[in-house]
């Protein structure tokens, strides 16, 4: 039960501020579900991937959608997913390297580094001030470099991980496409459907799902973005943003000290 609970949180952080939520999802398919941290990934491709189509789906509804700066990602952050997936994960040992009597696996290794990037984001989100809504002028500014170079970094962050890099988006989207708070929202949870769907697609090819446990954790967190974007119509997210900035934070030191001394 604390799992779905925890599934329908990641949906809820995803409707409310088109990312940040999927973040956790690795932790949750781990330490709720019991999945080893490698095999999680694949599953939290579909998880946020589904999730995060479900959320984009309402913003286009609404016009919050920039198909030209979602195109702009894709390109590049599509196929560095793919390639990461199908050639560097398979031939990363089991075993990485021994220090002091000390081994690290692949799975230890994949757990710190996922608490890293949950504590580069965590920092994010919660030092992030207000951002001033452009003119409609300024929306036309396009960086498309700065855009083509995130989406190789949002690339290699989702097929290593398994996470959907909206705290590398949203970013870029505000400052380089100059877009408004609402649309930057709606472009990242689509750009984050088709990196995180791109990656699982790839991994149908040479890993099996447990479908019985995937299919009611997405289901769960689904639900999740459409109630997160009710709520985001009624308060403000930068508050929420956060506190949520400071649970990620937590969590991520956690992770550190349960894998590196308790584990």
């Amino acid at each position: 039960m604390a799992g779905y609970l925890a599934a329908l949180l990641i949906g809820i952080f995803l409707g409310l501020i088109g990312g940040g939520g999927s973040i956790l999802t690795i932790p949750v398919l781990v330490y709720f579900f019991g999945l080893p941290p490698y095999l999680a990934t694949g599953y939290s491709l579909f998880i946020v991937g589904c999730s995060s189509l479900a959320g984009a789906w309402k913003h286009y509804r609404f016009g919050n959608i920039h198909t030209r700066a979602a195109l702009s990602f894709g390109i590049t952050s599509i196929i560095t997913v793919v390639l990461v997936r199908k050639w560097l994960l398979p031939v990363i040992p089991e075993e990485l390297f021994c220090a002091g009597g000390f081994t690290v696996t692949k799975s230890l290794a994949t757990m710190v580094l996922f608490a890293m990037v949950m504590i580069v984001a965590s920092l994010q989100m919660i030092r992030k001030e207000t951002v001033p809504e452009p003119s409609a002028a300024a929306e036309q500014e396009i960086n498309l470099p700065a855009a083509l170079l995130r989406g190789v970094e949002v690339g290699i962050l989702t097929g290593l991980l398994g996470a959907g890099g909206g705290f590398l988006i949203l970013p870029v989207l505000v400052f380089s496409f100059h877009l408004p708070m609402k649309k930057a929202i709606g472009t990242s949870l689509l750009i984050i459907a088709m990196n995180t769907l791109s990656g699982f697609i790839g991994d149908l090819f040479h890993q099996s799902f447990n479908w019985w446990l995937l299919l009611p954790v997405t289901a769960t967190a689904i639900a999740g973005t459409f109630l997160g974007r009710k709520m985001g119509e009624r308060i403000s997210g930068d508050q929420l943003k956060k506190g949520f900035g400071w649970f990620v934070l937590v969590t991520g030191i956690y992770i550190l000290i349960h894998e590196l001394f308790l584990a």
